[in-house]
């Protein structure tokens, strides 16, 4: 795959540390929930960071698919990200939910618009395996 964009983000220190976007678009504190033992002070912590990047990605994803079927929904279409994390098969893995409000869409419809959103958002396809997404390590100072 090419990448159509690309964007680096530099994490220093952890769960307890602060991230920085390259381009200088955002510096942030994270911090560790206290489940993983952290004081829960202010910050943001990588569950958090993963699921607005889910939901906004999600909600583009839907906004596409139903301008395709030419399907009229309304601004105050909503994607809400749930995301848990916990020990799994040798490692910890993530339970994501995404509750979605699409007015004025039936339910039935709505589920349906959603489902066909999932073969397209690349998070949804990278979770289920369909996407192309193979982690790399480069070893580099910067």
């Amino acid at each position: 795959m090419k990448p159509i964009y690309q964007t680096s983000v530099i994490a220093n220190g952890g769960r307890e540390g602060w991230a920085h976007c390259e381009n200088g678009t955002f510096e942030l504190k994270l911090s560790k929930p206290s489940e993983f033992g952290g004081d829960g002070s202010e910050g943001l912590n990588p569950e958090q960071l993963f699921a607005v990047g889910y939901a906004a990605c999600f909600l583009t994803s839907l906004k596409h698919v139903a301008a395709e079927k030419n399907i009229e929904i309304s601004n105050d279409v909503k994607v809400k990200s749930t995301l848990g994390v916990g020990k799994g098969d040798g490692g910890f893995d993530l339970d994501v939910v995404l509750h979605v409000s699409i007015p004025p869409l039936s339910s039935e419809d709505a589920k349906s618009l959603a489902e066909i959103a999932h073969g397209v958002c690349p998070y949804s396809r990278a979770l289920t395996g369909a996407g192309a997404v193979k982690p790399r390590t480069e070893i580099s100072n910067f």
